[in-house]
């Protein structure tokens, strides 16, 4: 927060400053001579060059991303009868019905892995990316009285929406782990990928909520149109079946969502299977594109935010 000018401490110097009349203590006209501080105590420039992050800005108010999320975390779960339940409800009932209509009725295939698992393992990442990208597609909106009030990199709002999501996923992940010890699957040295897949589908989920957090700011119909939108993209991206079972011509463009290639390494990491690397490859790709262009687009129509908003 800049503090207004007359919180600036002025010292007095003798040959240099800035020079004033003081008509009270000086009655004779003489002058007083004052000089600012040589190191301003805030300033703030408009973005310069193309590079659309400023890293050391938003290292330089990485607390406020902590007590965003933290405040997210709470608000998300005050009031509540099931409290942090809910990270768990949301993604074993999904389960349940998935296994009831596509595993035993429709027969899909699970790559030799138990259907009940083998949907867990897929929507755990999923639930975290989509509910990560709608509550940052909402978040500049929802915080628009801090934004019109006070100076922050406006980056941080959608990324500690985030950020605050990754408790949900790690409590989920510890059903996983129950589900895994009751089919009698056992973890392999793949596990130690876990980390860095968490780290590109929240780069991802990143990129995409910061893009549609600042076209919501603009386009207030965004908000209605993701929900419908990530619903689409639950069955274009192999959760229910597995990517084997699309057509060898078809597969290409299904590795185009990004989030293809890194479902299927969740499961790899979790069931010890081998890494398809080529669609990990394009996810890691077509993350990084989309997390550029998307701080690009962000940093563009960010002066206009206070104004629209």
């Amino acid at each position: 927060m800049i503090p207004d000018s007359t919180s600036i401490p002025l010292s007095k110097k003798k040959p240099s400053g800035i020079t004033e009349p003081d008509s009270e203590n000086k009655p004779n006209g003489q002058s007083v001579r004052y000089e600012l501080p040589e190191t301003p105590v805030v300033v703030i420039e408009p973005s310069r060059g193309r590079i659309p992050v400023n890293l050391r800005e938003i290292w330089h108010y990485r607390d406020l991303l902590y007590i965003l999320s933290a405040r997210d975390i709470k608000v998300r779960y005050k009031q509540t009868l099931l409290g942090a339940a809910w990270a768990i409800i949301q993604p074993l009932f999904t389960m349940l019905i998935f296994s009831l209509f596509f595993g035993k009725l429709a027969g899909l295939p699970s790559d030799n892995v138990p259907y009940p698992l083998f949907a867990y393992a897929g929507l755990l990442p999923w639930t975290f990316f989509s509910n990560a990208i709608t509550n940052s597609g909402n978040s500049l909106v929802g915080n628009s009285n801090l934004i019109t009030k006070v100076y922050f990199p406006r980056m941080i709002i959608p990324m500690a929406s985030v950020a605050s999501g990754l408790l949900d996923f790690v409590i989920a992940f510890g059903l996983l782990v129950v589900l895994m010890f009751y089919y009698g699957v056992g973890l392999s040295v793949n596990i130690l990928m876990l980390p860095v897949l968490v780290v590109l589908t929240s780069l991802l989920a990143v990129g995409v909520g910061m893009w549609m957090s600042a076209l919501n700011v603009k386009y207030r119909d965004i908000r209605y149109a993701l929900p419908f939108v990530i619903q689409l993209g639950l069955f274009a991206t192999p959760i229910i079946y597995p990517s084997s079972m699309v057509p060898e011509k078809w597969r290409l463009l299904l590795a185009l969502n990004p989030m293809t290639g890194l479902i299927e390494a969740y499961r790899s990491a979790f069931f010890g299977k081998p890494f398809d690397w080529i669609a990990l490859g394009i996810s890691a790709v077509l993350t990084v594109l989309i997390l550029v262009y998307a701080a690009y687009s962000f940093r563009k129509m960010e002066n206009t935010f206070a104004d629209v908003i």
